[in-house]
């Protein structure tokens, strides 16, 4: 699981704590079922987080984007119950539980960044029953408005590719619904970063 970008924490002092990870596309952070003793800040690139049912079937979760905290999960000494997937090429740290308790000493304000993921945690899994009873439209619009509330920014860096790889929705899909909305001026493209000029039209598709 990933938590919410904050604007309002500086990383930079704080990646000395870290050991630094670079994973190609496609490569897995972690799988779920999988112990670890610590968890991962994302500094560039895209994370998938999904989710395995007892069917087999996989479920995205969330996109993670960069400024956010994977494997928070791992902390507790207690089995991954996601797969995070580098989406593109990406650098993340590692922060292990030693690592943690030294971080707090010196940066005490990120404890309430850590109580506010168990919060985001809930919201997404109930998010994702939800999006489950959405017909594909409503389920893109749902995504984009979720990134663009983690990522604080109307701009956010996905590519039309990005959004194939990760929502499981299929290429012809994804095409046809964001050339219409491009075309009301939902959307826009600007290099490789998706801007939503119109998230309340998004927000409509979904009452």
């Amino acid at each position: 699981m990933s938590i919410l970008f904050d604007h309002d924490i500086k990383w930079d002092p704080i990646l000395q704590f870290g050991t630094r990870h670079f994973f190609k596309e496609k490569a897995i952070i972690y799988r779920q079922g999988t112990l670890e003793d610590g968890f991962y800040y994302l500094q560039k690139g895209l994370i998938n987080v999904t989710t395995t049912t007892i069917s087999g079937n996989d479920r995205l979760l969330n996109i993670a984007v960069p400024g956010q905290i994977l494997g928070l999960q791992g902390m507790d000494q207690k089995s991954h119950f996601t797969t995070a997937t580098a989406i593109k090429d990406s650098i993340l740290y590692y922060f292990s539980f030693e690592r943690f308790e030294k971080l707090m000493i010196h940066h005490p304000s990120l404890f309430n960044t850590f109580i506010r993921t168990v919060i985001h945690k809930m919201h997404i899994l109930a998010d994702k029953i939800y999006l489950d009873t959405l017909l594909p439209n409503q389920q893109l619009a749902r995504i984009l408005l979720n990134i663009c509330y983690d990522f604080k920014n109307k701009e956010v860096p996905l590519s039309q590719q990005d959004l194939v790889k990760s929502t499981g929705l299929n290429r012809v899909t994804i095409y046809k619904l964001l050339k219409q909305w491009k075309e009301e001026n939902v959307i826009e493209y600007h290099e490789k970063n998706l801007i939503i000029k119109k998230p309340d039209v998004l927000k409509k598709l979904l009452d």
